[in-house]
């Protein structure tokens, strides 16, 4: 296969992304980790918290119910074990959720609006949607196929997305689309105030 070839077979998705047919739309099927922590509402971090306390509250519970007599420190660390496991599930409750959103999978009207002016304004400013990485687009495109809708499955095996790569299940011409209005509305609102 010669190079030209080798280039071509790259620009497609070996496996095509399966679109979501739920009631609210798609924003994008495999997130930055960065982007999920940053559109974490503060409704995701008290379920988390709440998830995370159960661990805590049981051993203590059971310790009242029935005394482990291991003897004098015998019991803090179960406790401190029990509280890196709270707080490792209340983390990954709250990603997953914020995930969902994404998915499309919950409510997510916010982050709609969010994701629409945090792109338009990477169009505006000529940047890279998903930003840039340094990795070949075949690895990018394995990243996206072993990360994407990873979420879903998050309680099991934690596989968050750490590579900027173009494939997150949607159509961005509605980013540049967006753009293209909202640049022709500061150009006419200029020539408004210059006349």
């Amino acid at each position: 296969m010669s190079e030209q070839q080798k280039d071509a077979t790259y620009t497609t998705p070996v496996v095509p992304d399966k679109i979501p047919t739920g009631e609210y739309p798609l924003i994008d099927n495999d997130p930055h980790f960065t982007r999920v922590m940053r559109y974490t509402r503060p409704s995701d971090w008290a379920y988390g918290l709440g998830i995370g306390s159960i661990s805590p509250a049981l051993m203590l519970y059971w310790e009242k119910v029935s005394p482990s007599f291991v003897g004098k420190g015998g019991f803090a660390p179960v406790m401190r074990l029990s509280f890196a496991v709270g707080a490792t599930g209340a983390f990954l409750s709250a990603y997953a959720r914020s995930s969902h959103r994404f998915y499309g999978s919950r409510e997510n009207r916010r982050e709609v609006e969010m994701d629409m002016r945090e792109m338009v304004d990477k169009v505006k400013q000529g940047k890279p949607l998903y930003g840039t990485s340094e990795m070949s687009e075949y690895l990018q495109g394995v990243a996206h196929r072993n990360s994407r809708y990873s979420a879903v499955f998050v309680h099991v095996l934690p596989w968050p997305n750490f590579v900027n790569h173009p494939y997150h299940g949607v159509d961005t011409a509605k980013y540049y689309r967006q753009a293209e209005v909202e640049l022709e509305q500061e150009r006419l609102a200029k020539e408004g105030k210059s006349s």
